[in-house]
């Protein structure tokens, strides 16, 4: 399957004009957001529009608004303009495997999955998913099972990012393998996972744009790689932006509804308040919203708000929550793209791709009270 380049060649005068009134910067990378936010329709109906994912039942209507918001944005991609029968297949032929963890208490895992099914079925090939749950006797018989079943090649997740330790048996194993979401110390299979010190230091870096200077974190588990490398981000971007660091902003929370609850309770109890909250997950930024405004304050009037994985409950909330995006349906389709690139025997290193966590700006952020009316800051995001 062959990858959506984005436009390198200069806009047009009616292009940049529209860019702009998408509220996109010119020169700056287009993305399927962009894209659907210009359309007015979801990413993923962007994402079916450009891949030419074939039996979606799209109205032509809703095909025409993403090809010419696409076009005037500066996304040019191969299929607005080539027949999918005329595209170059893929290589590979037949069964793919795609061995997951968890998967039935997992969002992340169901999209990373229809990510790889879209490029899976888009060269021909059928997509074979198994949980394995990392128990150690059933995963190789769960492995064994799908080689079994004659693939010619097999994607390996984890739920968690994470570096893992891959058996001997896969090793073993003479098909291309890719790592989703996880990879080996050895370097030995081409690897991809979300970039998320730089998510974490873009969602910062957004508050601080509108004039927030005292903005609180509430964090995942602090044994999770995510929640390591999101504060990661958070600092790094008060130190670019000359904002000291104060641990004192930066509460452990679990992911959970409930932890963001009492997680904000603790930070309004702070002598001097946060102007700003950046949720390091969507789930953790509910719990949040509803100790806001069961302390009577507004958001973003009185407190600004930033999520984390753009879940769907995201757009439903009030305001609609500003988030970033966990990029797993672009990771299973990199992963697809990427199969044949795993040679055999295992004796090449491959560099671990990262994929851009975009922001998603909605209505949760704006400038802190007090600020100059009819600033640019002022406006909500």
């Amino acid at each position: 399957m062959k990858k959506i380049p984005a436009a390198t060649g200069k806009l047009t005068a009616a292009d940049s004009k529209a860019s702009k009134r998408n509220g996109r910067r010119q020169g700056s990378r287009v993305t399927m957001t962009d894209i659907a936010k210009a359309a007015g329709c979801s990413q993923t109906a962007v994402s079916f529009v450009l891949n030419n994912t074939p039996g979606m039942r799209l109205s032509p209507q809703t095909r025409e608004r993403v090809i010419e918001a696409a076009r005037q944005l500066g996304y040019v991609a191969p299929v607005l303009s080539t027949p999918p029968a005329l595209l170059s297949p893929a290589k590979l032929d037949g069964i793919i495997g795609f061995a997951v963890d968890q998967l039935a208490t997992s969002p992340e895992a169901v999209v990373a999955i229809e990510g790889a099914r879209q490029a899976s079925w888009n060269a021909g090939n059928v997509l074979l998913v198994a949980q394995t749950m990392s128990d150690p006797i059933m995963e190789p018989r769960t492995i064994k099972a799908l080689s079994s079943s004659g693939i010619s090649a097999l994607i390996y997740m984890t739920i968690f990012t994470r570096e893992v330790e891959i058996p001997d048996y896969l090793y073993n194993l003479n098909i291309p393998i890719v790592l989703l979401n996880c990879y080996t110390s050895d370097y030995a299979f081409p690897a991809v996972v979300p970039s998320e010190i730089a998510g974490g230091q873009t969602a910062t870096r957004h508050l601080i744009s509108h004039g927030h200077h005292r903005i609180a974190t509430i964090t995942g588990e602090p044994w999770m790689q995510a929640a390591q490398d999101r504060l990661t981000g958070y600092r790094r971007a008060l130190a670019t932006a000359d904002i000291p660091f104060d641990p004192e902003l930066v509460i452990e929370g679990d992911w959970s509804a409930s932890a963001g609850y009492s997680a904000t309770m603790k930070l309004l109890s702070l002598p001097e308040r946060p102007t700003a909250i950046f949720c390091q997950n969507d789930r953790t930024a509910i719990g949040c919203y509803e100790a806001l405004k069961e302390a009577g304050l507004h958001i973003p009037e009185d407190m600004s708000v930033m999520g984390y994985d753009d879940e769907d409950i995201c757009r439903h909330l009030v305001p609609p929550l500003t988030t970033s995006v966990l990029p797993h349906m672009a990771m299973g389709q990199w992963a697809i793209e990427h199969l044949e690139t795993a040679a055999l025997p295992r004796e090449r290193r491959y560099q671990i791709t990262k994929l851009e966590c975009s922001l998603v700006k909605r209505a949760s952020v704006a400038a802190p009270a007090g600020a100059k009316v009819g600033s640019r800051r002022a406006h909500k995001a």
